[in-house]
């Protein structure tokens, strides 16, 4: 039997002329610390506690927050969106995990 860790996901959509600026700053910046990959329409950064995958398009900035404990993804969610408030602080984005 395959005994799989649950995952669990929640998302957020920021709309944002500089969608893709704000995904590859976003992974540049914890690229130092953490695994990152990117390019400038996709990206994916790799915490202890949990993931966040990132996707744009056009100006549609998606986040994919995934872990294993509710703890963990409450942290993905809380470190990336602090992080996108603080660089887009011009924009003022309304980050609502879903």
């Amino acid at each position: 039997m395959d005994t799989q860790p649950l995952l669990l996901t929640s998302s957020a959509i920021v709309i944002s002329e500089r969608a893709s600026g704000y995904l590859q700053q976003l992974c540049k910046h914890f690229g130092h610390k953490v695994a990152v990959s990117f390019t400038p329409e996709r990206g994916t950064i790799v915490f202890d506690f949990g993931n966040c995958a990132l996707a744009s398009s056009g100006n549609m900035l998606s986040l994919t927050a995934t872990a294993g404990t509710t703890v963990g993804l409450s942290r993905v969610q809380h470190v990336i969106a602090s992080h996108l408030e603080r660089f887009a602080f011009r924009e003022k984005p309304e980050i609502v995990w879903n």
